[in-house]
């Protein structure tokens, strides 16, 4: 075994071999950042807007069924359009995407209960609960996105 081998789960192998191997998944093409971030942002502000939209219905509970499908449908879509290639940074980027366009809706709804807040007045717990709503939105969009453009499926990790 030669010193700087590299433990994989076959065994060992070079540090080369196991550079050139990563080479092959990571696909993406610098333009494919913009891309998916710009993707991923718009989507996500046309998502955060509709939680915003329906916050006030039902508590805002369509929002728990809301996140996870726009999240899955923003990973599809960030996926088209870069071609299906791949790379962490690039999931890393769309999620951060996703992020971007969510904080428009976010500040929207959260600004008047924060001036109320300052100005003395209390706004109560349905001041922010918009805001809450965007927050829980971006919990569940966020990992959604990511895991659909990863590929990663959690029943292989069960």
């Amino acid at each position: 075994m030669h010193r700087d081998a590299i433990r994989v789960p076959t065994g060992y192998r070079c540090p080369n071999c196991v550079r050139e191997q990563q080479k092959v998944f990571d696909t993406a093409q610098a333009r494919d950042y913009v891309v998916a971030f710009l993707v991923a942002a718009i989507l996500s502000a046309i998502a955060s807007g509709l939680v915003v939209l329906i916050s006030g219905i039902f508590f805002g509970l369509g929002v728990i069924f809301l996140a996870p499908a726009a999240g899955a449908l923003i990973g599809n879509v960030v996926l088209s359009a870069t071609g299906r290639r791949r790379s962490k940074a690039l999931f890393a980027t769309a999620a951060a995407g996703v992020i971007a366009g969510a904080l428009p809706a976010l500040l929207l709804v959260s600004l008047p209960a924060l001036l109320m807040v300052m100005g003395g007045g209390f706004s109560g717990l349905g001041g922010i609960l918009p805001a809450i709503w965007v927050v829980v939105y971006l919990f569940m969009a966020v990992p959604a996105a990511y895991t659909q453009q990863s590929g990663l499926r959690l029943g292989r990790l069960i």
